[in-house]
């Protein structure tokens, strides 16, 4: 659809959209709509100043928007095209913060042509102390520079620009929420079943005094949750089950109270309706935007199953024991049994929040681990996500270009799109489900290092079983060598060609990329040359050398992972991350953002969502939905911030 910076803007289809029954229909437009109620959630848990900025970016837009040609006002637009993408001013994938192209001069000039009482003033703010503060903010390299921390040898907390805190440090968070775990435990004699402490709030401190600022109705947050609620309660009338009612009838409670114990009791229902066609994610749910890996940002989807593609997920949490009792792992960290391990291959209906412009293409929840290991877990790969991104990719001349070996590219594209998919498949049904901590461990005990732990872990074991026999005899593969595509691409990625995404110099930040990095560096440099890198007409290639060599050091890694998880082994964890994962050689760097910027492909996709209009009867009651799939990029993101935003915290 549009292509601006890095950045590449898709359409996903409905496909068989018109299938579901009106009543369905009617479910997802109120699901949706509570899902595009968050949009600003996320934006201000991204940065405190990200609403304002937004607001003000989109009056200047909508003043000048046809009546200004000038290099300054194209370069504007630009920026708040990238923040609508980025849900703020730091960018999604590195978290570093965006640097603006147009000039202080434009910028100063663009601000005073704002009458005042269009301005996003704070109260007793002056329009020269609010300019001064965005220019601040915006402009100055020091400020705010990165919205995630993740450098171990600072304080993670005053180094992020996220809104996660207030005046409070490091060690001051981590104290608060230990001591909330150890007085629970103390009260309840619970130690391993606790609610996700600080999950759903932003810790504060005022006066010499710590608190929690509750996300629910009432709390922080207030209005936005109010419409959330209001439009789950409407869904309520279209449920298509009594269990999905009751879920919802939970979550609302939840949102109403903050009370972490009852999001619990709402993930515990949420697991069980596995036979609606409808289902939907919405909460405070991923903690890779806090560099302490506690609190959550803002999400939501909603999406229904596609019954054709369902039948391969199906096959995988079918066998999800046998995947269990057979992975490479210590016994101690094997579950004994695996319990309600359900995935379904499904198709997205509408993106909010922190899945929003850009989305996972799989999701594994719920996070707890207690709960993963009493109730199970809940998989879904987005096949309409996937295809939008594999038709994209036909032809764009990236394998020609970094893949020299044709017989290897004939694999790849005969067996790369399926490979992907079930990798996607095998890592959230699977990969994240299997596994277990030893009962002393905190969930907390790998801080920053967690979520790249966990990618790892889940990207590890999805890699083993990838190559196993079992697959073709489930009939998922049809070739035994099918699997060497995506070793192929994962180590190439990995090593190599993921870097295209970062600015030459900087380092990986974003967990998913570190882990990819991990365990390719990994075993480039700890598998007795299984895989190598070498120059062929002076251009870097990788070459796979021993396949089956590969699998065996993919299961020596993934045992380890799961050690380091299991037994919460922080300096193992550490020792991991900082070693493989972070640095990048400056001169493959180099060369691999020269020969991908030859190819003309952005780097990152996101996407519009349909726009769902509701079908009512004289009575003015909710009997159909249409999905209009016209809007543009641009449209949508202004008709979100004038139709779905308070303006307000």
């Amino acid at each position: 659809m549009e292509r601006f910076a890095d950045i590449q803007i898709l359409r996903y289809k409905l496909k068989d959209f018109t299938s579901l029954s009106p009543r369905q229909r009617c479910l997802v437009y109120c699901l949706s709509e509570a899902t595009l109620w968050g949009r600003d959630i996320t934006f201000d848990q991204f940065g405190i100043h990200n609403l304002r900025i937004r607001k003000l970016f989109e009056t200047i837009f909508l003043m000048h928007d046809g009546k200004d040609n000038s290099e300054d006002f194209c370069h504007l637009t630009v920026y708040l095209k990238q923040m609508w993408f980025d849900s703020g001013i730091h960018h999604h994938y590195s978290t570093k913060k965006i640097q603006p192209l147009f000039s202080r001069d434009y910028f100063r000039k663009a601000v005073a042509d704002i009458p005042s009482g269009q301005l996003p003033l704070n109260p007793d703010e002056t329009r020269e102390d609010f300019l001064a503060e965005m220019e601040r903010v915006i402009f100055d390299e020091d400020v705010m520079p990165i919205r995630v921390c993740q450098d171990a040898a600072t304080d993670m907390v005053k180094g992020s620009a996220c809104n996660y805190y207030e005046n409070v440090g490091q060690n001051e968070a981590m104290d608060f929420y230990k001591k909330m775990h150890d007085r629970y435990a103390e009260e309840t004699g619970v130690a391993d079943r606790q609610p996700s402490w600080g999950l759903n709030s932003r810790l504060v401190k005022k006066d010499g005094r710590i608190y929690e600022e509750t996300y629910m109705a009432g709390g922080k947050y207030s209005g936005y949750i109010s419409k959330i609620i209001f439009w789950l309660k409407k869904a309520m009338d279209f449920a298509e089950t009594d269990g999905q009612r009751d879920t919802i009838v939970k979550l609302v409670d939840y949102y109403s109270t903050g009370d972490l114990k009852r999001f619990d009791d709402y993930s515990i229902a949420w697991l069980a309706q596995t036979a609606n066609d409808v289902d939907f994610i919405n909460g405070f749910i991923e903690v890779y935007g806090d560099p302490l890996a506690i609190k959550g940002s803002w999400e939501g989807i909603v999406h229904y199953k596609d019954h054709e593609a369902t039948h391969r997920t199906q096959l995988l949490s079918d066998n999800a024991q046998w995947f269990e009792d057979n992975s490479p792992v210590d016994a101690r960290f094997k579950k004994q049994q695996v319990k309600g391990v359900t995935a379904n291959v499904v198709c997205a209906a509408m993106l909010g929040g922190d899945e929003y412009p850009h989305t996972a293409i799989g999701i594994n929840l719920p996070n707890a681990d207690w709960i993963r290991s009493e109730y199970g877990s809940k998989s879904v790969t987005i096949s309409n996500i996937t295809e939008a991104y594999n038709e994209v990719s036909k032809e764009s001349g990236f394998i020609e270009e970094f893949v020299p070996d044709e017989s290897v590219r004939q694999l790849i594209r005969e067996y790369g799109n399926i490979t992907d998919d079930l990798h996607t498949d095998l890592h959230e049904c699977i990969g994240h489900g299997s596994g277990q901590m030893l009962p002393e461990v905190s969930p907390n005990a790998l801080l920053s290092y967690a979520s790249t732990i966990e990618e790892a872990r889940a990207d590890l074991f999805a890699l083993y079983y990838i190559a196993d026999p079992k697959l073709v005899e489930m009939k998922l593969l049809n070739d035994a060598d099918a699997y060497k595509a995506q070793y192929y691409t994962y180590m190439m990625n990995g090593l190599m060609t993921q870097c295209v995404r970062i600015p030459l110099g900087e380092t990986i930040q974003e967990s998913h990329m570190r882990n990819r990095a991990v365990i390719a560096n990994y075993i480039y440099r700890n598998g007795n040359g299984c895989i190598s890198v070498g120059q062929h007409d002076g251009k870097t290639y990788m070459t796979v050398n021993d396949y089956d060599a590969l699998r065996n050091e993919i299961a020596r890694l993934l045992a380890e992972v799961q050690r380091i998880k299991s037994e919460g082994d922080y300096d193992a964890a550490k020792h991991l991350v900082e070693e493989h994962g972070i640095n990048i050689d400056p001169d493959m760097h180099r060369e691999m953002r020269t020969r991908y910027a030859k190819l003309n492909i952005a780097p990152y996709k996101g996407f519009v969502n349909p726009w769902l209009k509701p079908v009512c009867d004289g009575q003015g009651r909710l009997i159909d939905v249409e999905a209009d799939c016209t809007e543009t990029y641009t449209q949508q993101m202004l008709r979100y911030s004038r139709d779905y935003s308070l303006h307000t915290n």
